[in-house]
């Protein structure tokens, strides 16, 4: 068994041509698509977020109207960018709509992607500290968000407060219990992925990582899944640490999905971002059969327990619950996911 997810970048555009023509049309259908997921039996509903661009951006507010639409499946995001966050005011948010989900908040944490604009973080009010990179602040600002979510009081009562105070420190309110091993850290390198694991985070790994090896996208990921792995046994956690893989996987069923993605697929291209040198994945795009063939070959799907489709959300929902539901329907039962 393997969970199943989307993930949705929730581009909107003007353009006649879109299904998503404002911010709202996105808002509003990304709510619908995770209700829809959950009756076809996804098991997740996740969004990127990006700032200054036509994407999803503060996650908090949609997460919580998901959360209040749904019931059962996992809602989460994929990544949010640690270099733009007060992490005190973020667990205040996570915690809230953690406890409106009943505890299904999945939040996926990460130093970011290639920005809009230049150092756009410092818009937010946040500069590295002396001697540090932006990655480096990025994991400072997380580290602080899970010591603070892990619900210990730290700040002095007012003795004199507007409401009574229980005894002691006092932590951020409200605390959700079992947020902390909800989190999950979207690494790029094997290094990133092993510092996840010994912080006791979940991993994340995109359909993008550091080329370290020059070997195949899905192999080298797969070698970062068991680092991770490693790692994790060697932190001597109580708990399993999870792990999530992202795919454009569309199975090709009717006339529609062969106009829009029949001449998908192709082979894993190597380039350069941020400077680093980057393995991007290939998309997944045949008949059922084809793809199930192609999909058994995949050494990262294998190693992880969850898999994200990467969706076309400027699609709709209907078109898009389609695809999940022709993944759901045509592919996994043939890989044993389901």
């Amino acid at each position: 068994m393997k969970k199943i997810g989307f993930l949705s970048f929730g581009h909107w555009n003007p353009s006649p041509q879109s299904g998503t023509r404002s911010a709202a049309d996105v808002l509003h259908q990304t709510i619908d698509l995770a209700v829809a997921a959950e009756e076809l039996g996804a098991d997740g509903a996740y969004v990127r977020v990006h700032h200054f661009a036509q994407q999803l951006g503060s996650p908090f507010p949609l997460l919580a109207a998901m959360c209040a639409k749904t019931e059962t499946i996992e809602l989460g995001t994929g990544v949010i960018d640690m270099r733009y966050e007060n992490p005190l005011y973020m667990a205040e948010d996570a915690g809230s709509a953690d406890l409106i989900s009943g505890g299904r908040l999945q939040l996926g944490i990460s130093r970011g992607s290639p920005e809009q604009v230049i150092d756009g973080w410092r818009h937010f009010g946040y500069a590295p500290a002396p001697g540090e990179t932006e990655a480096d602040m990025a994991r400072r600002h997380a580290e602080v968000f899970l010591d603070v979510i892990e619900g210990k009081g730290f700040a002095q009562p007012n003795p004199r407060p507007m409401f009574p105070n229980p005894p002691g420190l006092l932590r951020l309110e409200p605390y959700s219990a079992g947020l902390r091993d909800r989190i999950w850290w979207g690494a790029a390198s094997n290094a990133t992925a092993e510092w996840a694991a010994k912080m006791g985070m979940n991993l994340q790994s995109s359909t993008l990582k550091v080329d370290e090896n020059g070997k195949p996208f899905h192999v080298q990921q797969a070698e970062q899944i068991r680092a991770y792995r490693a790692a994790w046994k060697d932190a001597g956690h109580a708990r399993e640490g999870r792990v999530s893989v992202s795919r454009s996987i569309f199975a090709l069923v009717n006339d529609q999905d062969r106009m829009y993605f029949g001449r998908q697929g192709g082979q894993d291209q190597f380039g350069v971002i941020d400077q680093y040198r980057a393995v991007f994945g290939r998309s997944y795009a045949d008949e059922p059969d084809r793809l199930i063939k192609q999909l058994r070959q995949d050494e990262a799907i294998a190693e992880a327990d969850t898999l994200l489709l990467t969706i076309p959300n400027q699609l709709g929902v209907d078109y898009n619950a389609h695809l999940i539901e022709s993944i759901l329907t045509h592919v996994a039962p043939g890989l044993g996911w389901r």
